[in-house]
């Protein structure tokens, strides 16, 4: 069943002594991945009501790995284009197709945008496409 408000079943188990600090975040962390981030106060308020402030930065480093810790509509999550795969032969039990393939095929073929890949999209100029498999 979806939960419905994720913040009346998060709270209490935030709150409960018996729970470890690192169980914690966990809950946080889950309840960030669901719902694609959270606001920045709502963030502080949840850190500061269950006392984690020294182990915030758990929490607040995720955004590195490009996960929307703090969500706004201003700063749009640029996401890298998805292929079109539907021509292409699957294995049955498959159901969908990383992102990473997408990355590493437009590596092979030098279409990295240097904005994002600033250290991978500028291939020597001998480049010929002819060394990566």
């Amino acid at each position: 069943q979806k939960v419905k408000d994720s913040m009346r079943v998060l709270l209490p188990v935030l709150l409960n002594k018996n729970h470890e600090s690192y169980d914690k975040i966990r809950a946080i962390l889950l309840y960030i991945f669901s719902t694609n981030g959270t606001t920045q106060e709502n963030l502080d308020k949840l850190i500061q009501n269950v006392q984690i402030e020294s182990d915030s930065d758990m929490i607040r480093n995720w955004k590195y790995l490009g996960v929307p810790v703090i969500s706004s509509n201003a700063s749009q999550q640029h996401r890298h284009p998805r292929r079109d795969r539907s021509s292409e032969e699957t294995f049955q039990l498959s159901r969908w197709t990383p992102v990473i393939k997408d990355v590493m095929e437009d590596a092979i073929e030098n279409k990295l945008d240097s904005k994002e890949w600033p250290y991978c999209s500028k291939c020597p100029p001998t480049w010929n496409g002819s060394g990566a498999v």
